[in-house]
């Protein structure tokens, strides 16, 4: 699949594709502005004042630049680098299969004095390239009508569109990114002249910063431009965000590994140097890569010519070099800025000092809850009722909320492949609180136990002190299942162990293990037919379909789990036959860290903000 996939996803690749291309321009120093349109026909305008594509015909081919580049799969490598470069963003593919999976494409190119048209029909030019119009401006503009046959139910969102522009911006300082949709009036303007610095503002905006300016680090070594931005906040968790070539590169890679291994580094030097760290017997102690990443927000973005990705999202960057070119250049760059800035390098020692405190108050409750290996059941906590199958990838855990529900679920559901765990009250706020609190809290503890993958950070890179020991590879169920009332305290609940697997062990939620399961709202019971259904506009539905019956209807509104007896919660919830699973992705939210900190986080006015906006989508608050 050239782009992904044919959902929402492969339909805003389409614009991404085609932006790619003008902002390879303005990384090549001949474009200043980008205009993009949401037409009300569902179309897409890209407009650029760069060189505009080549219209002349090419020797070897035969056919002009602009019908190469339309048409022809990585036709950027046709081209002299130099002269003009057609990138692919993130799957390398060119502006040409956004033309195949359009109805129909239009190019208008500004060049040369002259203004060239061609029109294309789902990837086929249907005229030869044509002069229309002169001109002194250049540039390239290029509307496309996606063929909705292919994505079917899909439409453009103009928050979406916003918000990659957005990043575009941030990541090319100096570039003006227009975007308007004809549908809503709708229209911003995005430009940055402080490039990751203000980027950085931006994410850490709600979080106290610790020093208001980021610091910025640019440089370059072996033809890799590096550019970093980083500040620190009183928060306990850390939000680094990595670009190459300006994708999102979000299971990091070598790039990542190079800052890690920088930043660690370069802190216990600048420490050590300035006995800024001391242990009870006046020796010297070493920040671990999670104590000098608390509380951290960073953009680090690399250009690379040839990236080599890797990963099952094809977002992790492979290319072994650049390690250490990162790592150079960033240490280089820190260790200068903490010199000329003894202030705020004491601050940030400071930080990382009572971060590394905390994580030696947390080794005692890390061990407790530490599985020594997937098959050692000693461990495994009390409340726990496992399954009898050894094979994770065919076990299921389902988290439920107090032992009423779980002793509805341990009867109802199949012993040999699911696994009950009860859970007693409203586990801790992870975004609130630290290693040691968290790591001694006892639901959380549970948690970690029945899960058997162990509980750490992510170190192991080169000259970081401590390893985590999280290990995916241990998981005991990969199908981890919260199932809570639908009620409010269900939904709290929910979100706090949500929270706790984002944070704390981000790899479950990205592998795909874990899912959050529907039970059901009401029965209606219309004679001897039964119908359970599971929103109220389904209810809605059913209600309908029997208003012409003369038999009466009873409906009854299940708050809790625990009202159901095992068999009903079977049939509803649990049987994989008739259960509904919704699995939990990053991919719907524009902002991960974000909303989890707006919403779970000390500060009130953006959650406030949240309930505003969205408290008139809210339904059964209080039953």
């Amino acid at each position: 699949m050239y782009i992904g996939d044919v959902g929402k996803k492969g339909l805003h690749h389409l614009v991404w594709e085609v932006v790619d291309n003008s902002i390879d321009e303005a990384m090549a120093g001949f474009c200043t502005e980008i205009k993009i349109i949401i037409e009300k026909d569902g179309s897409i305008t890209v407009e650029d004042n760069g060189r505009g594509i080549p219209v002349d015909t090419h020797k070897k081919e035969g056919k002009s630049g602009l019908e190469l580049v339309m048409t022809v799969l990585h036709a950027g490598g046709k081209f002299d680098k130099e002269t003009y470069k057609v990138s692919g963003g993130l799957h390398g593919v060119g502006v040409s299969v956004v033309n195949a999976l359009s109805e129909k494409c239009e190019a208008t190119i500004y060049r040369e004095k002259g203004v060239f048209y061609q029109k294309y029909k789902k990837g086929i030019a249907e005229e030869e390239i044509k002069k229309i119009d002169s001109t002194e401006k250049t540039g390239t503009s290029i509307r496309f009508w996606p063929d909705y046959s292919i994505f079917v139910g899909q439409k453009y969102e103009y928050s979406i569109i916003s918000e990659r522009l957005r990043e575009l911006a941030y990541l090319n300082s100096g570039i003006k990114i227009f975007l308007l949709d004809k549908n809503t009036n709708e229209e911003e303007e995005h430009f940055y002249k402080g490039g990751l610095a203000e980027f950085v503002k931006h994410l850490n905006r709600k979080n106290n910063p610790l020093f208001p300016d980021p610091v910025h680090i640019k440089g370059e070594k072996e033809s890799v431009p590096v550019d970093l931005a980083l500040s620190y906040n009183e928060t306990y968790s850390s939000n680094i965000l990595t670009f190459v070539n300006n994708i999102n590169t979000i299971e990091g890679g070598t790039h990542l590994a190079g800052f890690k291994t920088a930043l660690t580094r370069s802190l216990n030097q600048y420490a050590n140097k300035n006995n800024l760290i001391k242990t009870k017997k006046n020796e010297n102690i070493s920040l671990s890569g999670d104590d000098v990443r608390e509380g951290i927000t960073a953009v680090l973005s690399i250009k690379v010519q040839e990236p080599q990705f890797e990963g099952q999202t094809k977002t992790k960057l492979g290319n072994g070099e650049i390690k250490g070119v990162c790592d150079s250049i960033i240490m280089e760059g820190l260790l200068d800025f903490l010199e000329r800035n003894p202030d705020i390098a004491k601050t940030i020692i400071l930080k990382a000092e009572n971060a590394a405190k905390a994580r030696e108050a947390a080794k005692r409750a890390r061990e407790l809850v530490r599985r020594k290996s997937v098959l050692d059941i000693s461990a495994l906590p009390g409340k726990l009722a496992d399954c009898s199958e050894k094979d994770p990838t065919l076990s299921e855990l389902y988290i439920v909320e107090g032992d009423s529900a779980g002793g509805s679920a341990k009867q109802g559901r199949n012993r040999r492949y699911q696994a009950i765990l009860p859970l007693r009250g409203k586990v801790i706020n992870s975004e609130k609180a630290r290693i040691d609190k968290l790591l001694n809290n006892n639901e959380i503890q549970t948690l970690i136990t029945a899960f058997g993958a162990g509980f750490g950070g992510d170190g192991g890179e080169e000259g970081e002190t401590s390893a985590g020991d999280f290990n995916l590879e241990k998981l005991r169920y990969h199908k981890i299942i919260i199932m809570t009332d639908a009620d409010v305290d269900g939904s709290h609940i929910r979100t706090l162990l949500l929270t706790f697997l984002y944070r704390k062990m981000p790899e479950l939620i990205m592998g795909g293990y874990v899912y959050i399961a529907l039970p059901p709202l009401y029965k209606i019971v219309k004679g001897k037919t039964e119908k359970w259904v599971y929103t109220d506009q389904e209810k809605d539905r059913v209600l309908e379909e029997y208003k012409e019956t003369s038999q009466k209807i009873d409906i009854q509104r299940y708050k809790g789990l625990g009202e159901m007896n095992a068999e009903q919660l079977w049939e509803t919830t649990m049987n994989p036959e008739n259960r509904t699973l919704y699995k939990v992705t990053l991919e719907q939210l524009k902002d991960p860290n974000k909303v989890f900190s707006d919403l779970m986080g000390d500060d009130v006015e953006p959650r406030r903000d949240f309930i505003l906006k969205n408290a008139k989508y809210a339904t059964n608050v209080d039953i």
